[in-house]
């Protein structure tokens, strides 16, 4: 346990440091590529839920058992250089300073004006059609995006971490990955990404609702509030499509005082998603900085939340192997 805590935190240092790891082979490419082989081979034909299952399973398993043997490998003849390596790989699973500056890529020609330039980075990190928006529809898209991936990109991978090291933060990323490229509930995939999409629900259940929490627990407003936000969030969260994404969601929402969701438009055709939050200012440029500013907050936290679950956890092992 303790070594996972060291890990996880060389892991936070390496991402705060340099961000999403250039110059290296990153597994999530890797896993990408042996998702989109599968698909094609696999997702044809009849019995395409048990044959998703199948590529699922087989990814996953890949991923968990490789990084397993060669960690374990390396423990046996430097502990400190498996140490290092498993901090490199839950690296290769975070993604914090990337989605910071994603969003702030979104803030800046926003404060200065340029809505087009805007509009163009907003387009690198949501699906919606980006070309119309005003600043408002701008705003709540990147709120959205970096609300729903503190949980994805940053707190249940290193939820994972502590629970299984590095095998069990890169079998996090790769069902995450699978549902990002097959869950989907159109013609081609309703079937094939069935298992993937159900994994991807079950593994974020406890880490998505946790974060919520912590974001809301660590916020500047009083004890009374506190309170009230904690009761709306049970509301409001469950008024999103998904089972977890909208647990972040809701978090930013009330601590920003900001409405999300409504409508957008994907390749022309208008959809139209629940409202989460309650509209008590308008989304401005400034939302993106405070939801950057959320997001790094309960990163902190979750690490100290780590380090303290992770140590009382040794403990209570000891106590009770020495009794």
């Amino acid at each position: 346990m303790l070594s996972h805590l060291i890990a996880i935190t060389l892991a936070y240092g390496l991402d705060r440091l340099f961000g999403d790891p250039k110059g290296i082979p990153h597994p999530v490419i890797g896993i990408g590529k042996l998702i989109s082989y599968l698909e094609k081979v696999w997702n044809q034909g009849g019995g395409r839920i048990v044959k998703g299952g199948f590529m699922a399973v087989l990814v996953i398993g890949i991923c968990f058992f490789s990084s397993f043997v060669m960690i374990e490998q390396l423990f046996d003849w430097n502990h400190y250089a498996a140490i290092g390596l498993e901090a490199v790989l839950i690296w290769t699973t975070i993604a914090e300073k990337g989605l910071r500056q994603a969003a702030m890529e979104v803030y800046r020609p926003l404060k200065k004006g340029d809505l087009p330039r805007a509009r163009k980075y907003l387009s690198y990190i949501v699906g919606r059609d980006t070309d119309h928006l005003e600043e408002p529809q701008i705003v709540r898209g990147t709120v959205e995006t970096v609300a729903e991936n503190i949980s994805d990109g940053v707190t249940a991978p290193l939820f994972y971490a502590l629970i299984g090291g590095a095998p069990l933060a890169i079998a996090y990323r790769a069902i995450n990955t699978c549902d990002s490229m097959v869950g989907y509930r159109n013609e081609r995939f309703k079937d094939f990404g069935f298992v993937s999409a159900k994994l991807d629900d079950l593994f974020n259940l406890i880490p998505s609702r946790l974060t919520a929490f912590v974001m809301i627990l660590f916020s500047s407003f009083s004890i009374k509030e506190k309170q009230k936000l904690f009761q709306e969030l049970l509301v409001q969260a469950r008024r999103h499509p998904s089972p977890n994404s909208g647990w972040g969601e809701a978090a930013a929402a009330l601590l920003l005082e900001v409405q999300l969701g409504g409508i957008n438009y994907y390749f022309g055709e208008k959809s139209e998603r629940p409202k989460i939050g309650k509209a008590l200012r308008s989304p401005a440029a400034y939302h993106i900085e405070q939801v950057n500013h959320l997001l790094a907050i309960t990163v902190w936290m979750w690490m100290l939340l780590l380090w303290l679950g992770g140590i009382g956890i040794e403990l209570a092992i000891t106590w009770s192997e020495s009794n």
